[in-house]
Protein backbone atom coordinates (compact mmCIF):
# COMPACT_ATOMS: atom_id res chain seq x y z
CA UNK A 1 0.00 0.00 0.00
CA UNK A 2 1.29 3.13 -1.32
CA UNK A 3 1.74 5.68 1.71
CA UNK A 4 1.09 8.81 -0.25
CA UNK A 5 -2.05 7.17 -1.50
CA UNK A 6 -3.11 7.09 2.05
CA UNK A 7 -1.94 10.73 2.41
CA UNK A 8 -3.82 12.11 -0.27
CA UNK A 9 -6.98 10.18 0.72
CA UNK A 10 -6.74 11.58 3.78
CA UNK A 11 -6.19 15.51 2.51
CA UNK A 12 -9.96 15.67 1.45
CA UNK A 13 -12.33 16.40 4.65
CA UNK A 14 -15.08 14.98 2.89
CA UNK A 15 -13.22 11.43 2.86
CA UNK A 16 -12.26 11.81 6.23
CA UNK A 17 -15.83 12.45 7.13
CA UNK A 18 -16.66 9.24 5.21
CA UNK A 19 -14.00 7.42 7.56
CA UNK A 20 -15.41 8.49 10.23
CA UNK A 21 -19.11 7.34 9.53
CA UNK A 22 -17.67 4.04 8.76
CA UNK A 23 -15.55 4.09 11.92
CA UNK A 24 -19.17 3.87 13.48
CA UNK A 25 -20.50 0.94 11.61
CA UNK A 26 -20.38 -0.43 7.91
CA UNK A 27 -22.82 1.39 5.77
CA UNK A 28 -24.02 1.06 2.56
CA UNK A 29 -23.22 3.31 -0.28
CA UNK A 30 -26.66 4.50 -0.39
CA UNK A 31 -26.87 5.25 3.72
CA UNK A 32 -23.32 7.49 2.80
CA UNK A 33 -25.33 9.85 0.47
CA UNK A 34 -27.70 10.59 2.11
CA UNK A 35 -25.08 11.79 5.04
CA UNK A 36 -23.84 14.58 2.33
CA UNK A 37 -25.18 16.92 0.01
CA UNK A 38 -23.40 15.56 -3.31
CA UNK A 39 -23.88 14.14 -6.01
CA UNK A 40 -23.85 10.16 -6.36
CA UNK A 41 -21.03 10.67 -9.37
CA UNK A 42 -18.70 13.07 -6.45
CA UNK A 43 -19.43 10.62 -4.25
CA UNK A 44 -18.20 7.13 -5.81
CA UNK A 45 -15.13 9.27 -6.61
CA UNK A 46 -14.40 9.82 -2.85
CA UNK A 47 -15.08 6.07 -2.71
CA UNK A 48 -12.69 5.44 -5.55
CA UNK A 49 -9.94 7.53 -4.03
CA UNK A 50 -10.30 5.43 -0.77
CA UNK A 51 -10.80 2.12 -1.97
CA UNK A 52 -7.33 2.75 -4.25
CA UNK A 53 -5.86 3.79 -0.68
CA UNK A 54 -7.07 0.81 1.22
CA UNK A 55 -8.59 3.13 3.53
CA UNK A 56 -12.01 1.12 2.72
CA UNK A 57 -13.43 -1.54 0.88
CA UNK A 58 -16.52 -2.90 -0.58
CA UNK A 59 -18.59 -5.45 -0.72
CA UNK A 60 -21.71 -6.01 -3.28
CA UNK A 61 -24.82 -7.43 -1.67
CA UNK A 62 -27.24 -7.71 -5.02
CA UNK A 63 -27.18 -4.16 -5.83
CA UNK A 64 -25.48 -2.09 -3.08
CA UNK A 65 -22.50 -2.13 -1.68
CA UNK A 66 -21.38 -2.13 1.87
CA UNK A 67 -18.34 -0.30 2.54
CA UNK A 68 -16.38 -0.89 6.13
CA UNK A 69 -13.33 1.21 6.99
CA UNK A 70 -9.69 -0.94 7.21
CA UNK A 71 -8.59 0.13 10.65
CA UNK A 72 -5.57 -1.54 9.93
CA UNK A 73 -4.37 -0.05 6.94
CA UNK A 74 -4.70 3.81 8.58
CA UNK A 75 -2.38 2.53 11.54
CA UNK A 76 0.20 1.92 9.20
CA UNK A 77 -0.15 4.67 7.69
CA UNK A 78 0.36 6.40 10.74
CA UNK A 79 2.57 4.49 12.00
CA UNK A 80 4.75 4.86 8.66
CA UNK A 81 4.53 8.89 9.11
CA UNK A 82 5.57 8.94 12.85
CA UNK A 83 8.86 6.73 11.60
CA UNK A 84 9.60 8.73 9.18
CA UNK A 85 9.36 12.14 11.41
CA UNK A 86 11.40 10.31 14.15
CA UNK A 87 8.42 10.19 16.42
CA UNK A 88 8.03 7.45 18.67
CA UNK A 89 7.24 6.21 22.29
CA UNK A 90 9.47 9.45 24.13
CA UNK A 91 8.74 10.64 27.84
CA UNK A 92 6.48 13.42 27.58
CA UNK A 93 7.71 16.69 28.18
CA UNK A 94 10.61 16.34 26.28
CA UNK A 95 11.11 17.93 22.92
CA UNK A 96 13.72 17.57 20.23
CA UNK A 97 14.54 21.48 19.58
CA UNK A 98 16.90 23.28 21.53
CA UNK A 99 15.83 26.62 22.90
CA UNK A 100 17.35 29.43 22.75
CA UNK A 101 18.50 31.12 26.15
CA UNK A 102 18.32 35.12 26.49
CA UNK A 103 21.14 36.31 27.45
Amino acid sequence: MPLDAVYKALADPTRRRILALLRERDMTAGELADAFELSKPTLSGHFSVLKAAGLIDGEKQGTSITYRLQISVLEEALLGLMNSLDIGMRPRGRTTRARKVAP
